[in-house]
């Protein structure tokens, strides 16, 4: 329910932090998901984007009809909320999980998942800029522990060379970027409208854009059982529930908890990449993967 809040009791922070862990462990299986889906399956990110906001966008809208039908039925008389919900649809959702995609296609999704976790220096950025200061000691210092972790993940500690292919790494960047965005331009319209409202029609309408370039019932790969197991899968689980799960338990543990949870999310997907896809990382690697990660408890 929009504008509801939590007290915080014991009780509360315990399902709040339970429900945060579990929609960024739900979100760190996705990737690695998706990797598999557009490696064995070979199924198209544009593909893989499309049919997850389209079936997505569903579920939280007929969520939205159910839970909170007042919101449901008011949301389309606010026509002062149009430009920020089409603003919010291609920044927030449909660069988000193109460039997502992207990045997990040319690399791995350990790497893709931690190169997202970026996205708290834009935040920082937008936020100096905002209140007219510069960064604190802290705040540089997660900065500086970013910028080297992103490098020796780029280049594997040999820094007159690309380890990671530059299209990988851009994806990546422009994943972070879009994702900082994501914290910022829908919180008004979640406070009025509801996480499942908001979300049912930025999905929707980014899956809405992508159908005609994309026409997945043309492009659709071929799937066994196993792919149809993983995409109910990317839907239901690494999207809806990560979505639903990280935004309730936000609701009761706060931004600040929400995201030390969210680092849950990285780990998760590099420990599925070795498990599931053979995803080898060097050494260089994991030590950035760590730096980004103590960037995201700095950086506040």
């Amino acid at each position: 329910m929009a504008g509801k809040t939590f007290e915080r009791t014991p009780k509360d922070l315990l399902v709040g932090i339970a429900m945060t862990l579990c929609g960024g462990v739900l979100w760190g299986i996705n990737a690695t998901v998706s990797k598999i889906l557009m490696g064995t399956y070979h199924a198209s990110p544009l593909w893989l984007a499309c049919v997850r906001e389209l079936a997505g966008g569903a579920l939280f809208l007929a969520c939205s009809a159910v839970v909170t039908p007042k919101l449901f039925a008011g949301v389309w008389k606010d026509r002062k909320s149009y430009p920020w919900m089409l603003a919010t649809a291609a920044i927030c959702v449909l660069l988000v999980q193109v460039a997502y995609l992207e990045s997990i296609d040319w690399t791995n999704s350990g790497t893709a998942t931690v190169l997202q976790s970026l996205n708290l220096l834009f935040v920082l950025g937008y936020v100096c800029l905002r209140g007219r200061r510069l960064p604190g000691k802290r705040e540089t210092i997660g900065v500086a522990l970013a910028f080297v972790g992103t490098a020796l993940i780029a280049t594997g500690g040999d820094f007159t060379m690309l380890k990671l292919p530059l299209i990988g790494l851009a994806w990546g960047l422009m994943n972070a970027l879009s994702t900082a965005a994501m914290s910022i331009l829908p919180v008004g319209l979640m406070a009025k409208w509801g996480n499942f409202t908001v979300n049912g029609i930025t999905f929707m309408l980014s899956g809405l854009v992508l159908l005609p370039f994309v026409r997945p019932w043309a492009t659709a790969p071929h799937l066994d059982w196993a792919g149809v197991g993983l995409m109910v899968f990317t839907v239901v689980g690494g999207t809806f529930g990560a979505f639903w799960l990280y935004m309730t338990g936000v609701m009761r543990v706060g931004s600040m908890r929400a995201t030390m949870l969210g680092t849950s999310e990285p780990v998760m997907a590099t420990v599925s990449a070795v498990a599931w896809t053979g995803a080898v990382f060097e050494p260089t690697d994991l030590v950035g993967f760590v730096m980004i990660l103590v960037m995201v408890f700095l950086v506040r």
